[in-house]
C-alpha cells in the first residue's frame, strides 16, 4: 500500500461491482480511507476484505443504500457527513437503459422515473447535502461518472410521463442532468472555494455488469475507464480545473443544454421539488 495519500478521504458510490469496485480498490491502493457505498450488506461485506485484502488497507469502510429511495440516500449523507473529513466524492452509482429497445417506463419507489432518480437525482441529494464537509476538507474534489450518451431534457416533461418512453433516452437524460449539475455546481462555488466538480464519460461499454447484462459484450477495457477516473480524482494538473466534461482522458463538450444557464436553473429547481416532495411524503 502507497503511504501517498495516507490524509486522504475518499467516498465512492456503486463501489461493489465493476468500474467503482475497480477504483476504490486503486485509491485504496494509494493509501486514502475509502468509503464505499452499495445496495447489498453481502456485496458491501466482501467488496470491503476483498480490497483490504488487495491493498494492505484496513481502512475501508461500507455504507448501504438504495438510490432508489431518497430517504435512503439522505441517511447516507448523514453518515457522511458526520465524517472529520471528505476530499474526494465520486458519483458512479447508476443503472443502465435497461434491455435493448425497453419500452417500459419504471419509477423509483418515489414515484421518479427510475434513470433520472437512480442515475442523477441521488447523487444530486447526495453530494449537495456534502458540499458543507467537502468544502471545510479543501482542497477537495467532486468526480461525475457520466457517459457520452446525453439527451436534453425536455422540462416541459422531464419525467417522460407523456412522450414516448425510451430505456436509453431516459439514461441519456439523467447523464447530461449530471453533466449540467457539475457545470452549475462549479459556477455556484466560484474559483476560490477550493473543491472542483467536473465529469467524464469513462470508457465506452465497458465488461461491467450492466453492460454485459444490456449487450452481452463489451467495448473498452475496465481499466481504461478507471485510469480516466483515477486522473480526475488525483492529477495534480487538473487541481483548478472544473466545470470540464472530459472523453476518457481528454476534455471534450458535453451537449448544449448543460451549458445554459436557464437550463442549469430549471434543472436545479426541479431537482429540488422532487427532493422536498420524497422526503415531505
Amino acid at each position: 500500500m502507497s503511504r501517498a495519500y495516507a490524509d486522504t478521504v475518499a467516498l465512492v458510490t456503486g463501489a461493489t461491482d465493476g468500474h467503482g469496485r475497480a477504483l476504490a480498490e486503486r485509491l485504496a491502493g494509494l493509501g486514502m480511507t475509502v468509503h464505499i457505498h452499495g445496495r447489498s450488506e453481502e456485496k458491501l461485506a466482501r467488496a470491503v476484505q476483498e480490497i483490504a485484502l488487495a491493498t494492505d488497507n484496513e481502512r475501508v469502510f461500507p455504507h448501504r443504500a438504495d438510490f432508489a429511495r431518497l430517504a435512503e440516500v439522505r441517511a447516507l449523507a448523514e453518515e457522511i457527513a458526520a465524517l472529520d473529513a471528505l476530499h474526494l466524492l465520486v458519483d458512479n452509482a447508476g443503472i443502465g437503459s435497461g434491455l435493448p429497445d425497453s419500452p417500459e417506463r419504471e419509477e423509483s419507489a418515489d414515484g421518479i422515473e427510475l434513470r433520472f432518480a437512480v442515475n442523477y437525482l441521488a447523487g444530486f441529494v447526495l453530494t449537495e447535502r456534502l458540499l458543507p464537509l467537502l468544502q471545510r476538507s479543501a482542497p477537495a474534489r467532486i468526480v461525475m461518472v457520466a457517459s457520452l450518451g446525453q439527451a436534453a431534457l425536455d422540462f416541459e416533461d422531464p419525467m417522460l410521463e407523456r412522450s414516448l418512453y425510451e430505456g436509453r433516452r431516459a439514461y441519456a437524460q439523467s447523464k447530461l442532468a449530471q453533466i449540467t449539475h457539475a457545470i452549475d455546481l462549479t459556477d455556484r462555488l466560484g474559483v476560490d472555494a477550493g473543491v472542483t466538480v467536473n465529469s467524464l464519460h469513462p470508457a465506452t461499454f465497458m465488461p461491467t455488469k450492466i453492460v454485459l447484462d444490456e449487450r452481452g459484450t463489451s467495448v473498452d477495457p475496465l481499466e481504461r475507464g478507471v485510469e480516466a477516473t483515477l486522473r480526475l480524482a488525483v492529477d495534480p494538473e487538473l487541481d483548478h480545473v472544473s466545470g470540464h466534461f472530459f472523453d476518457r482522458e481528454d476534455e471534450s463538450r458535453a451537449e448544449p443544454q448543460a451549458y445554459d444557464p436557464e437550463a442549469r436553473r430549471k434543472l436545479r429547481a426541479l431537482s429540488e421539488e422532487l427532493e422536498r416532495k420524497a422526503l415531505s411524503d
